[in-house]
């Protein structure tokens, strides 16, 4: 099994994989390469053709993540996987890796970690005396129908225990492997009980290849969108992320073909590069649109300063009338801001009203949501 250097130096292109880098955690101590003698290769990154995927099983204490944010349509959700084979270089959740000590480059997408008892908490946490239901959101962080989930089933089993329990979820996912799970997902849905998302970014196959190389291919994913609204299913459309000179120029041909496909509901959101995912998304761009790389960073830069162009002016960062620093996130976290990112958010909501997108993504009900039995016993006493 080849050993990936920890460097900040681009690796390059690997068969399969997403980033073109390995940089360090932010919370490993700073390294330095140093010459010993022996041979130059310490300076010099050695080409890897392809890298195997290694998973780690794990017995979680809880399942159920909790979330006050004021942008999030959820406070609650399930991700029973760490790290994601899909390889999406653009994904937010590549610093979490740090935390396990592993790089947020090639190892997110190589090295996963499983949740083997998800359904088995879940279960617990739901039959509780003090849970009150709301819905759950499955895949906030990588993605519940990820390669690996073919062998581990474990967000299959996690959807059989919320059908057991009456209890309402959301799934977003770009995987087509959702298909499997359509005979739990039909049943729930004619009681208003669950809600799909697909993320399609592009409908360039070279540019899915090339920035998210083990997700489903597009057409796959709008396929995936027709199966389950035939079968009753009530799906919606993500768009994330948006990025200037990349795929924002696809946004309403994207938009199109999801509803054509069944679509009802759409939201987007543009590129955020947190922590070391700038330094990576900016050695990815280099690899792989060079010509490009310069203009798309400066526009990303341009929706994520701190109140837009607008500094300076009346009502601009740091006067009376501009919400303070943190509600300025909450509310640009999604859409940026500045004159590129309302343009993008006009187009979108164009896009909405030409093609006939419903302005709300479903409500689902709770009044259904019951405890077992077998786990109520103790309560009797």
């Amino acid at each position: 099994m080849p050993r990936l250097p920890r460097s900040s130096t681009p690796i390059g292109v690997v068969r399969g994989r997403g980033a073109v880098s390995n940089p360090p955690n932010r919370f490993e101590a700073p390294r330095e390469a140093f010459d010993d003698g022996w041979d130059g290769s310490w300076a010099t990154p050695q080409p890897i053709d392809a890298i195997p995927t290694e998973v780690f099983e794990e017995r979680a204490r809880s399942i159920l993540a909790s979330n006050d944010a004021p942008d999030l349509p959820f406070d609650r959700s399930i991700n029973p996987y760490r790290g994601c084979e899909h390889g999406c270089v653009y994904c937010y959740a590549r610093p979490g890796h740090g935390h396990l000590g592993w790089s947020p480059g090639l190892d997110f997408e190589s090295k996963l970690t499983v949740k083997v008892n998800a359904a088995e908490c879940l279960a617990a946490e739901l039959s509780a005396r003090t849970y009150r239901c709301a819905p759950i959101a499955l895949g906030t962080v990588t993605d519940v129908y990820q390669p690996i989930e073919r062998r581990y089933r474990v967000t299959r089993a996690v959807i059989e225990v919320l059908q057991r329990h009456r209890h309402p979820f959301s799934v977003l996912t770009k995987s087509a492997l959702i298909e499997r799970d359509i005979d739990l997902l039909a049943p729930m849905a004619r009681d208003g009980l669950v809600g799909v998302s697909l993320t399609i970014t592009t409908l360039d196959a070279e540019l899915a290849r090339r920035w998210e190389p083990r997700a489903a291919a597009p057409w796959r994913r709008l396929q995936a969108i027709r199966r389950l609204t035939e079968a009753g299913i009530p799906v919606g459309v993500s768009v994330a992320p948006v990025v200037p000179f990349l795929n924002e120029p696809e946004l309403e041909r994207v938009l199109e073909s999801a509803r054509e496909a069944g679509a009802r509901w759409a939201f987007y959101s543009v590129l955020r590069l947190p922590f070391e995912l700038r330094e990576m998304f900016v050695d990815w761009l280099a690899e792989h649109y060079p010509e490009r790389a310069s203009r798309v960073m400066h526009r990303v830069r341009e929706m994520r300063l701190r109140g837009g162009a607008a500094r300076g002016a009346k009502g601009g960062a740091g006067s009376p009338e501009r919400r303070s620093a943190s509600q300025q996130r909450e509310v640009s976290r999604f859409s940026g801001e500045g004159p590129w990112a309302e343009l993008i958010r006009l187009r979108f909501e164009m896009a909405l009203r030409r093609f006939g997108y419903e302005r709300e993504r479903q409500e689902l009900r709770t009044d259904l949501f019951r405890r077992h039995a077998s786990n109520m016993q103790t309560e009797l006493f």
